[in-house]
């Protein structure tokens, strides 16, 4: 769908949690970014991967650079 606004890359950083203090290209300011980390196998598996999901969600109350996104423990 074209809305005829261009968005444009903003930078964000990350606040709390095994990404803390990351700082990141977002376009579009979207509500929520997932952080992922690989995990080590035991018996690793052709083809098969396993990674940690972590959940970030944007302050609504920033509205300028860096915006600014907290962790979500909640998450899962």
């Amino acid at each position: 769908m074209d809305t005829g606004i261009e968005a444009r890359k903003e930078v964000a950083v990350l606040a709390g949690g095994p990404a803390d203090g990351l700082r990141i290209y977002v376009e579009g300011r979207p509500s929520v970014l997932q952080v992922t980390y690989p995990c080590e196998l035991e018996a690793p598996a052709p083809g098969v991967r396993a990674e940690a999901l972590y959940v970030y969600r944007r302050d609504h109350r920033t509205r300028e650079e860096p915006l600014r996104y907290g962790f979500d423990a909640a998450s899962p």
